[in-house]
Order: structure tokens, then C-alpha cells, then sequence
């Protein structure tokens, strides 16, 4: 992102509610989601985003982690303007590597306003893009393509032609009341290849990933604090997604998830069905926020231990949608043996989210 004097997200919409803003599109249960035009942008939502997360290794099978993000924003100001300048949409990215030789992550962002040729995000199917920052959807395949300050991504990542829907048929409950909720579908045992240069060194590279496509107008209650979420590739082709939603005195607002098996039949798991338990903490050195890093996971009946690939996989995005989180490449065991990768995603223990 194009550092510190873009406004973040939070005090954007800060501004918007204090001006009385328009009302967003609502997200309303019993909606079908239809493909390829879901695969794009939302414009009349408050909140929308595209998260990859993967695991690749080179030749030399040295494993790390990749993660591309792109959101976009309706800040909800000037929409009434003629201007072009009016910041009626912005959008942003993140990106990042998490690295066991270097034991943190190296990462990015950017941010801009939609329009001028600088960043859009096409309705018709995925195709978002911030200057040369881009995460394209050609048939059932995606291609991100990221130079970031001491690394780039030219990655691949081939879809099943079927997304897993969340929830309710893609209607995804964050809370008690219908309006917490998101449309919420993923993609996950994404096939990636491509490069991951670190600095200035190309390398091929392979393995596997998730995508989330999310969007909202109303994601957490007032009273929520943050969330823990997780997205597993199974070994054995099945895929897990997790999630709770924390209240600010540490309580469990809310949780769910869903559970695919190697076949394919699918369970939407109930609040009651899924339970986080911390295992390790770690605290960051520059921001000192203390992160539940290893976590047991139980989830429709199966339990999980994810071990993080290393503990320094903070990222700081104060710089564009204004938080800080951590977000980090994990292995999964049962018994003691792996059973899975993916990511786990832990936000609000710096302080509370607006979204």
C-alpha cells in the first residue's frame, strides 16, 4: 500500500457513520450465490475480500508460506459528489511470505481509490488490481502477480470447478441476529505453482492453498472483539474451515464452520460443534500483542493441533486497513502426525476490530 497517508479502513468508516452514511446492501439468508458473477466485486457492501493462503516449497524443498489479499471498501462518503476524486470505493492489498530462514514475515501493502487507472475490482468475475498488483480469475484458475519491496509472487493456484460454500448455502453467520453475517464461499486444495522471488533469487515453486471470497455490510456485533479462523487442506483431499468470534471480555460470541471429507459430502458445523483452545502464546517484540499461536481445534468431531511454521508470522497493516494481526502458515496433527496445512488468521488481540 502507498504507506501511511491513506486513510485506514476504520477511520473511514468512523467518519461515515458520524456523517450518517447510506445504507449498504444486506446480506439476507436463503440468497443463491451464482458463479462466475460472484467470483467478483460487490459494490453496494460495505466490506469484500480475496485471501489466498498457501504453502509452496522449491526445488530444494524448502517450505514457506505465501499469502495475497486484496479487499475493497465502501467508505460511505461523498457518494452523493460527481467528482472523480470522491473516494466512493477503496481498495487494498497485502502481501506476504513467511520465511523459516529469515523467522518473521516479509510483507507488504498498498492501497488506493478505485478509478484513474490505479486500482479497480471488476463486478463481472475476480479481477482486482492495485497498479501492477493484480489477483485474476482465467477459467478455474487464479494468477496473482505481486513485486513487493524485497520479494515477489507469479503465482498460480488451480480451482476445483465447484466452491465450498459457508454456512447456510454461502449465508455465513457471525453472530445471533441475521444481520451479523457475510456471503462467504472458498476455494480450498488450490493447486499453486509458479516463482517466489526473495531477494532478487527466482525459484520455482509448488503446493497447495485456499481462497475466501467474503463480503458483508455488517461482519461482528458491537460487542466483538476480534476473531480466530483457520482453513485446513486435509492430506487425504478433505478441507476444514474453523472459526469463532471473540467478545471483548474473552468470551465466545459466536462460532462455526465447515467440514469436507475426502469425498466431497459436506457437514456445516454448528456454534456448539467448534471449540479453540490455546496451546502456546507468543508475543511480538515490536508491538507487544501476546498471540495464541498453537492452538488445539475441534471441530465436527475430529481434533487438531496446528503448530505454527515459526511463531514471528505478525502483520502489521496499520498502514492501510489500519490493525494488526497475525497470520500464519500451520501445520495440522492428529496424534502427533500430519494430517494437514493451511492458515490461521487471529485478529483483535491488539484491540478491537471495526469491520
Amino acid at each position: 500500500m502507498d504507506r501511511r497517508r491513506f486513510l485506514s479502513i476504520p477511520l473511514v468508516l468512523g467518519a461515515a457513520h458520524a456523517r450518517g452514511a447510506p445504507p449498504f446492501a444486506a446480506v439476507l439468508p436463503g440468497t443463491v450465490l451464482a458463479f462466475p458473477r460472484d467470483h467478483g466485486s460487490h459494490p453496494l457492501f460495505r466490506t469484500e475480500w480475496w485471501y489466498i493462503t498457501g504453502w509452496v516449497e522449491d526445488a530444494r524443498h524448502r517450505e514457506i508460506g505465501v499469502q495475497v489479499t486484496f479487499f475493497r471498501s465502501r467508505p460511505g462518503v461523498a457518494e452523493d459528489s460527481t467528482s472523480r476524486f470522491a473516494p466512493k470505493e477503496l481498495l487494498f492489498a497485502h502481501a506476504a511470505i513467511a520465511d523459516p530462514q529469515l523467522g518473521r514475515l516479509r510483507h507488504d501493502q498498498r492501497a488506493s481509490r478505485a478509478g484513474f487507472g490505479l486500482a479497480q475490482a471488476s463486478t463481472a468475475t475476480t479481477d482486482v488490481a492495485i497498479g501492477d498488483w493484480t489477483l485474476r480469475l482465467v477459467d478455474d484458475t487464479y494468477e496473482a502477480h505481486v513485486v513487493a519491496r524485497d520479494f515477489a509472487l507469479m503465482l498460480r493456484f488451480a480451482a476445483s470447478p465447484v466452491p465450498l460454500l459457508q454456512g447456510e448455502r454461502g449465508f455465513s453467520r457471525k453472530g445471533s441476529r441475521d444481520a451479523q453475517a457475510s456471503y462467504y464461499y472458498s476455494r480450498p486444495q488450490l493447486a499453486a505453482t509458479g516463482t517466489v522471488t526473495i531477494d532478487g533469487q527466482a525459484e520455482e515453486v509448488r503446493g497447495i492453498a485456499w481462497l475466501d471470497h467474503e463480503w458483508s455490510s455488517e461482519y461482528l456485533a458491537p460487542e466483538a472483539q476480534g476473531w480466530d479462523w483457520t482453513g485446513i487442506n486435509l492430506a487425504d483431499g478433505g478441507a476444514l474451515m474453523a472459526f469463532r468470534i471473540r467478545a471483548k471480555d474473552g468470551s465466545v460470541l459466536w462460532a462455526g464452520g465447515t467440514l469436507r471429507d475426502a469425498s466431497g459430502a459436506t457437514r456445516t458445523l454448528a456454534p456448539a460443534a467448534v471449540r479453540f483452545t490455546p496451546q502456546k502464546s507468543w508475543r511480538s517484540p515490536r508491538t507487544g500483542i501476546a498471540y495464541p499461536v498453537a492452538v488445539r481445534v475441534e471441530a465436527g468431531g475430529i481434533e487438531l493441533m496446528l503448530e505454527p511454521l515459526m511463531e514471528d508470522q505478525e502483520l502489521d497493516s496499520r498502514a492501510s486497513v489500519g490493525t494488526v494481526y497475525w497470520e500464519g502458515a500451520v501445520r495440522a496433527l492428529a496424534g502427533g502426525r500430519a494430517v494437514g496445512r493451511g492458515y490461521l488468521e487471529l485478529s483483535g488481540y491488539g484491540g478491537g476490530l471495526r469491520i
